[in-house]
């Protein structure tokens, strides 16, 4: 075996053993990246721990851009691999670095734990996702037409508070659009409290949006409970043997 095949066996064949341990390597430096991430958002910090966070934050973003370009050079296809969901999240997780910009997408990296689930070989999440997919499939035209009549019951709701609170709240309600955090956090239910109506018909107003938010987030979940148990029947029809 050539040392470029066995380059592309050790990348890309996680069935070997030497696969298997880089592979697991990776997903372990991903895992440091994203602690070391997360700890530097603490505030308070001092110089010499941001330096540390700084080193830890090259040694991974060096092992992942030799990784990055490895793949691509063992690629059978390389313009496939750089367009690939995978390649697009490699690439995003490392340039920042390099522009030095303000946009931070290192919280992408972990996507690539993805790759954990193809390096185990955990056949029953990949039938697990491709029942999801099939199920997305069958309720695709009842969730698109959910998602808007839920816009329009969000701008309804939005006009609708805006025209009882803006009155006696202008600084909150302010327009359409303003209100329509209100709509959003009340139509799905979650309630943050930190805009509520005082007037009494916007109370009223409050009352019925919040019932219609309680069945607009029972509809999807009745709608991808059928489908997938249309997906879980059809999947045992084809695996049923032919007579």
């Amino acid at each position: 075996m050539s040392a470029f095949q066995g380059l592309k066996s050790l990348l890309e064949d996680n069935t070997t053993r030497s696969g298997r341990i880089l592979e697991i390597f990776l997903q372990t430096i991903i895992v440091i990246s994203l602690v070391s991430f997360s700890i530097e958002t603490m505030p308070d910090l001092t110089d010499a721990q941001l330096h540390m966070l700084y080193l830890i934050e090259f040694v991974c973003v060096s092992i992942f851009t030799v990784e990055y370009i490895l793949r691509i050079v063992v690629a059978s296809n390389r313009p496939g691999f750089i367009f690939s969901f995978f390649g697009i999240i490699d690439l995003l997780a490392i340039l920042p670095f390099y522009l030095a910009t303000s946009l931070d997408l290192r919280s992408l990296r972990i996507l690539r734990l993805l790759r954990l689930v193809r390096a185990v070989k955990l056949v029953r999440y990949s039938k697990a996702v491709k029942l999801f997919r099939r199920a997305f499939i069958l309720a695709r035209e009842e969730l698109i037409l959910f998602g808007v009549l839920a816009l329009m019951l969000l701008y309804l709701a939005s006009v609708g508070i805006w025209y009882f609170e803006n009155p006696v709240q202008p600084d909150k309600f302010s327009s359409v659009f303003s209100s329509m955090w209100w709509a959003v956090s009340t139509l799905t239910t979650v309630g943050y409290g930190d805009v509520v109506p005082v007037t009494d018909w916007g109370k009223v107003f409050t009352f019925f949006t919040l019932v219609i938010g309680l069945g607009i987030m029972a509809v999807p979940t009745g709608i991808m409970a059928s489908a997938l148990s249309e997906a879980r029947r059809m999947a045992a029809n084809e695996n049923k043997p032919k007579q």
